[in-house]
């Protein structure tokens, strides 16, 4: 191997992480080294050590495992997937939230601190650009068509959106880890009415939005420059809630669309992301969301699309790009 192709790639997940798996399968096979880690093993599974100040190179340093150890200076890329960070469960409270802030500003600011590496993506702007607000506005500017959406906590102007639109949705700003009585709760798109709407709306900013009239479903799946796009069949309007129902085709996206996609990648400085859409009775595409680092495990198996091959080789390109 020449010196380049030894440069690592760091991959860095939690411990259970399939989509992770297939893209480190793709590296093996093609003889990349990988350092996978995960945060929350900081502590005797992980160790970074870390220089200023003192090298020609702004960081220099070390991150380690128990069997794999990555020089910082050298790192190909680095896929960001799903990292927990440590919550120190076996420590008091005070210092839990103490070591808690230690490692994610420790860790996390020397990792954030490369720049030499390809990103994918860098958890900054996973961060900047994870925002449903800004993601609307942005997409209207490129051009997408975005459904009439209300962001309020105030429950006079959430009535008055909904009794001006023949169905309305409520979705979650951001999805958060909720329990109800002792029962995880995951945030669907769901209807809501005029009438469900009361004062604790004041509580928080609340997002309302026109349904849209669909008979199908996009996840458009962005690697680099490539675009792989599947159509979902479900008639469920929020197709996560059963996936046991869903159908799955290879779908052709309207002329320029792909365009628009990766100008809107580019927009946010990211170099993957998952899209979705909707489309309605007229073929007509609408802008739902983005997720910058969403799921695509499950779509490579029903599909054949080769999209763990299209990160293993983007991450081998690493900062050549």
């Amino acid at each position: 191997m020449t010196a380049t192709e030894e440069r690592p790639v760091l991959v860095a997940t939690e411990a259970d992480d399939i989509t992770a798996d297939m893209v480190i399968t793709e590296l093996n096979r093609r003889d990349v080294p990988v350092v996978r880690f995960n945060p929350a093993d900081i502590g005797a599974d992980l160790t970074v050590s870390a220089r200023f100040g003192t090298c020609p190179a702004p960081v220099a340093g070390q991150v380690r495992t128990p069997s794999r150890t990555a020089d910082l200076t050298d790192v190909r890329s680095v896929y960001w997937r799903r990292p927990e960070w440590p919550a120190f469960p076996h420590l008091r409270e005070h210092d839990a939230r103490f070591a808690s802030a230690q490692a994610r500003y420790g860790l996390g600011g020397t990792l954030y601190a490369l720049d030499g590496p390809l990103w994918v993506n860098h958890p900054l702007r996973n961060a900047a650009a994870d925002y449903k607000p800004t993601q609307l506005a942005v997409a209207q500017h490129l051009g997408f068509t975005v459904p009439p959406t209300l962001v309020t906590n105030d429950p006079a102007e959430a009535r008055s959106f909904i009794a001006s639109h023949d169905q309305v949705i409520y979705k979650t700003l951001r999805w958060t880890p909720y329990e109800r009585d002792g029962i995880r709760v995951t945030g669907w798109a769901d209807p809501v009415t005029a009438d469900e709407i009361d004062d604790s709306v004041r509580v928080t900013p609340h997002l309302f939005q026109a349904r849209v009239d669909k008979v199908a479903d996009l996840r458009v799946l962005v690697v680099g420059r490539q675009v792989f796009a599947v159509r979902i069949d479900s008639g469920l309007l929020d197709w996560r809630k059963d996936y046991s129902a869903l159908s799955y085709t290879v779908a052709k996206l309207p002329e320029g669309m792909d365009r628009a996609l990766l100008a809107y990648l580019d927009h946010f400085g990211l170099v993957s992301g998952s899209f979705d859409l909707a489309v309605d009775g007229t073929g007509h595409h609408w802008w739902l969301e983005l997720n910058p680092n969403g799921q695509w495990g499950w779509l490579e198996p029903e599909t054949g699309l080769e999209m763990s091959a299209a990160f293993a080789e983007l991450l081998m390109q690493g900062d050549s790009l």
